[in-house]
């Protein structure tokens, strides 16, 4: 006997044997079980999902010898024509190659002879946008009121294109994309049961690589039996599929937690001699970002059973949720950039480079500065001062000497709240923050510093920036700069001085009155403005 693909080997014959479109089965089984048949049903959905399985199991809960049912027996003459598609009364027809007014009527003068075999007779239209118009119009009288012997399931991919005069006529059925976890599982038995021996790992990455298609991941778990000589291992399906390996990918977090460049090439040097995909690579990159920012902000999402988990915890906690965001941004618009990189190669280094430069100080570059690697090349960071405050007075160590401008700004009238307490701007300045965080700052000012309390102002008009990370990572950035832990308290209160935001805008509103003033009593503007009674437009001078 020949070889049957595991497609059609594992085609599902029956509800029960369904995986992944309950919520459909559960309707058809009801409707079944209570006798409400519509004539006319509609399965949409992307490739693999099951749209026409479901038309079969349908035909057959119709017209199984044992009655209308929704557990038809599968050994009757009717369930066992159908499933080999022999079955003279289900009438499968492929619109895609069928799209003409003449071919559609002359299948529908059938349909009001009575069935040969069966109790109904079935018409499933696969892929039905493909008709032309002249053939929905064709079809629209028998589809709203067909003899009570038939029955229409239509099927689609793209039910945009179909007319709203055939969807009313019709009851829909919305088919779900398959999980990668679904797929995996549903993989899993059907190994067991072939008893084919097969790694964790290669069936996540054939359901990753699947899209939501079942029949894919079928395909994909022919070839990689095939491929692996009847195993499914991990490294022989990521070189079946060209898949990145995830070293690689923590390989380039490492380099980029060290600062070191050179690393990063040497990556992407390795993937270019293995023949690896570039857009893939980012697409993976682009991925795991995600997985480390939930790891990040929702740890208990992270799966026990992922095998890389404790990994993703480990560089979660080292790794800035901004800078991650930040990532996620640079691998994404790097592999649309691809195709405008002189070689995919070229794109995949950029982007790697693009992420070593924007990297924020991280644990395993300390010392060095943010846009600079390990080589330490160019102006050091500044030292951090280190101050302590009491009431009796003032002290610092080796660390930083008091007289700092910005430390001894800070501590001018500190001891005397309802005081500007302070040079606040200085201090933000020196502050390594961005985001939400440092917008949050830019609208303070600075109340009292004293001891291991920090007390800020901001107005209630700027109430939406009072968010729980941006006021931590305010706090976690201060006490950085301050060397010793601070507790950040922010009062809703007009402020009574400029805020750095305000200074900035009040600089900005300066210099385009500066520019604006420059460019009236130019003489030139000045004689076009009197001789042809010009206007100047404002909007269109930009300050240098």
């Amino acid at each position: 006997m020949s070889y049957q693909v595991l497609a059609r080997k594992w085609r599902p014959r029956s509800f029960a044997s369904l995986v992944g479109q309950e919520h459909v089965v559960r309707a058809l089984t009801h409707a079944l079980t209570a006798r409400r048949l519509h004539h006319a049903y509609l399965f949409t959905g992307t490739r693999g999902v099951g749209k026409t399985t479901l038309a079969r199991i349908l035909a057959k809960a119709l017209n199984c010898e044992t009655g209308i049912t929704a557990s038809p027996c599968g050994t009757c003459a009717a369930c066992q024509e159908i499933d080999s598609g022999r079955f003279v009364d289900l009438l499968e027809v492929d619109a895609a190659t069928n799209t003409k007014v003449d071919e559609m009527r002359q299948l529908l003068e059938n349909a009001v002879y009575a069935p040969t075999r069966g109790r109904f007779k079935v018409y499933v239209i696969d892929e039905v946008h493909m008709l032309s118009n002249s053939a929905f119009n064709a079809m629209l009288k028998t589809l709203e009121e067909p003899p009570e012997h038939v029955k229409f399931i239509l099927a689609t991919t793209d039910p945009q294109k179909i007319p709203v005069t055939v969807l009313s006529r019709c009851l829909q059925f919305n088919l779900k994309q398959m999980t990668q976890p679904l797929i995996a599982d549903h993989l899993r038995h059907i190994l067991e049961v072939e008893g084919i021996s097969a790694e964790p790992g290669a069936l996540q990455l054939l359901a990753r690589s699947a899209a939501g298609s079942m029949r894919d991941a079928l395909s994909l778990l022919d070839q990689a039996i095939a491929h692996g000589s009847g195993k499914v291992e991990e490294a022989q399906v990521r070189e079946m599929l060209g898949a990145v390996d995830l070293d690689h990918l923590f390989s380039i977090i490492d380099a980029l937690l060290a600062g070191d460049a050179t690393a990063l090439l040497r990556v992407a040097d390795d993937m270019a001699a293995r023949s690896l995909s570039f857009d893939a690579a980012l697409q993976e990159m682009a991925g795991l970002f995600t997985r480390i920012q939930i790891a990040q902000l929702a740890p208990l999402a992270i799966a026990d059973d992922m095998p890389e988990r404790l990994r993703l915890l480990e560089i979660a906690s080292r790794l800035d949720p901004e800078f991650v965001h930040l990532a996620y941004q640079i691998a994404v618009h790097g592999r649309q950039e691809l195709p405008l990189a002189p070689d995919e190669q070229a794109g995949f280094i950029m982007t790697l480079l693009r992420l070593h430069a924007f990297r924020p100080l991280l644990d395993g570059a300390a010392g060095t500065h943010p846009a600079l690697g390990s080589s330490g090349v160019g102006t050091p960071t500044a030292p951090e001062p280190r101050v302590t405050a009491s009431d009796s007075g003032l002290d610092h160590d080796e660390r930083g000497p008091l007289d700092q401008p910005a430390v001894q700004a800070v501590f001018v009238a500190a001891a005397e709240p309802g005081r500007p307490a302070g040079d606040w701007p200085d201090i933000l300045a020196a502050l390594k923050i961005g985001g939400m965080a440092r917008e949050l700052a830019q609208h303070c000012e600075l109340r009292e510093l004293l001891g291991a309390r920090i007390v800020l102002r901001l107005s209630p008009a700027h109430r939406h920036l009072l968010m729980k990370p941006a006021q931590d990572k305010l706090q976690q950035s201060l006490g950085e700069y301050f060397a010793r832990p601070l507790q950040l308290t922010i009062e809703l209160e007009e402020v009574s001085g400029d805020t750095p935001a305000a200074a900035a805008q009040r600089d900005r509103r300066e210099r385009m009155d500066r520019a604006i003033a420059s460019v009236e009593q130019d003489g030139f503007v000045r004689e076009v403005i009197e001789v042809f009674d010009a206007t100047l437009i404002e909007s269109s001078i930009k300050p240098v």
